[in-house]
């Protein structure tokens, strides 16, 4: 049984592990990186919903995986794939959400959950495999579990101590990255380019970060609610006119670092099909999300901060959300979407090369 805190119920087979579960439900739109999203520490403490109607095709094999672990609190699905049908595969996703202990449900009305949420915005949920009591004391109880809202979450997934993934090839530059809930692929990224990067705790402060050296920082994606969270060290960081790039939760940061407000969304972003237009060039990507939250600022053009004037650099096409930010004059930028994106679209990988040559520039 899958309850909302709103009192509706969704009835279906247990999938995953048994147990119950409590989470905010959100809705993914992706047809493809089922094992990505699994594992991407930003989906921590929320119940995942696939809008595709067929999940688990692929199987789940030890190369795709964005972090040791799955994070997502609960999974939903509309209708589990019997045979795994990839060579890459070593086992069945439900067999693996069994090993991580990750309760799950496959329910005939996925779409009619994703209307309700669309309609209703993301709530709390709880997944129940053998539920013994009265639907209205599983709402109850559901009703009970914590909120996303006011979250600190980004120190409980992030890494404790410090680690090195060194440049392919010759190194060209050094980066710290402040590991917020990084994914995999992003180091890589940046190591594909070059790059030595240092990944650092959530906590990490303006001394830490700097004494890596680095000629660019890199605040990563991750869970939560970024009101909660210390800009002080990005602070450091703008002052000291260091290359910046942020993604995601680090986008939302910088916003907060340059005076700006962030807001809840209603339904969130979450999927590999948001059309994102770079407001420069007026190119459109389409491209990858994760995110609830949102960072408020101007859309009619630059705006003062207290490291010069900035500007909203792109904007999605759906609902006119931010998502970047970058200063004029500065060495700073960031992107509310992923443009790591290992399960695909890569529209967005330029930015990419745009930090290297940003850190390039500030070397000459």
């Amino acid at each position: 049984m899958l309850v909302l805190e709103d009192g509706r119920v969704f009835q279906g087979s247990p999938y995953g592990a048994d147990g119950e579960t409590f989470g905010e439900m959100v809705f993914n739109t992706g047809m493809t990186g089922y094992q990505e999203t699994l594992t991407d520490p930003s989906y921590h403490r929320q119940i995942v919903a696939m809008t595709a109607p067929h999940i688990g095709n692929t199987g789940v094999n030890d190369e795709d995986p964005e972090s040791a672990r799955v994070w997502v609190a609960g999974y939903v699905v509309r209708e589990p794939s019997r045979v795994v049908s990839n060579w890459r595969a070593n086992r069945s996703l439900d067999d693996y959400l069994k090993e991580q202990g990750v309760v799950g449900i496959a329910i005939p009305g996925t779409r009619a959950l994703t209307r309700h949420l669309r309609e209703r915005g993301a709530m709390r949920a709880g997944i129940f495999t053998a539920p013994s009591e009265p639907v209205e004391d599983l709402v109850e109880r559901v009703r009970r579990s914590p909120r996303m809202e006011g979250a600190d979450l980004a120190a409980e997934v992030a890494t404790t101590e410090p680690y090195v993934v060194p440049a392919i090839g010759a190194k060209q530059f050094t980066v710290a990255a402040v590991d917020l809930g990084i994914k995999g692929m992003t180091p890589h990224r940046m190591a594909e380019r070059g790059c030595e990067v240092h990944v650092l705790p959530a906590d990490a402060t303006f001394d830490q970060i700097m004494a890596v050296e680095p000629d660019g920082v890199f605040f990563s994606n991750g869970p939560g609610d970024p009101a909660t969270a210390d800009v002080s060290a990005l602070q450091g960081v703008l002052r000291a006119e260091v290359p910046f790039f942020g993604i995601c939760f680090g986008n939302q940061l910088f916003g907060r670092a340059l005076g700006l407000s962030t807001y809840k969304l209603r339904y969130g972003h979450r999927g590999v099909n948001q059309p994102v237009q770079d407001v420069r060039t007026g190119k459109v990507e389409i491209s990858a999300h994760n995110h609830g939250f949102a960072v408020e600022a101007p859309l009619d053009g630059p705006f003062d901060t207290p490291y010069g004037q900035a500007e909203v650099s792109h904007v999605n096409l759906n609902d006119r959300c931010v998502e970047g930010l970058r200063l004029l004059e500065g060495r700073a930028f960031s992107v509310q979407y992923h443009p790591e994106a290992a399960a695909g679209p890569h529209d967005a990988a330029y930015l990419f090369d745009e930090f290297c040559e940003v850190m390039s520039r500030a070397q000459a």
